[in-house]
């Protein structure tokens, strides 16, 4: 019995370490209305980087796939030139998409499923980027 009692007595505290832990009421998620805005605020810090761009020929311009609709696919594409630091760029892309993907799902967000179509090819005019579709 002696020997036993040690053994018992972990098992106990154990037990009771587990059934009466303190819940953590510090509740930091947040409201559907603060993440739309997050989005919002990411989303106008990639469309300013990729504004800044310029460019002098049309092998500068590229576009990338910008949003994730509740369907699948992106919302748009954004145009842009090589004149800027394209690696940033496509992180904040990557990191929006997959924020949205997220919110999509987490808020039950719905909307249509048709399908945007990228840009056939991109111009540089006037030292502009241009989709042409």
């Amino acid at each position: 019995m002696k020997k036993s009692f040690p053994i018992i007595f972990l098992f106990i505290v154990c037990f009771s370490l587990v059934a009466f832990q303190c819940e953590d009421n510090n509740d930091t998620s947040k409201t559907q209305e603060e993440e739309r805005k997050e989005l919002s605020n990411l989303k106008t810090n990639i469309e300013t980087l990729a504004n800044a761009s310029i460019c002098d020929e049309t092998t500068e311009c590229k576009y990338i796939a910008l949003g994730s609709k509740p369907c699948g696919g992106p919302w748009s594409y954004l145009i842009y030139s090589t004149s800027i630091n394209v690696d940033e760029l496509e992180n904040l892309v990557k990191d929006y998409n997959k924020k949205e993907a997220a919110f999509n799902t987490k808020w039950g967000v719905f909307s249509d499923c048709a399908f945007v179509l990228p840009p056939s090819k991109v111009n540089c005019e006037n030292n502009s980027c241009l989709p042409i579709y």
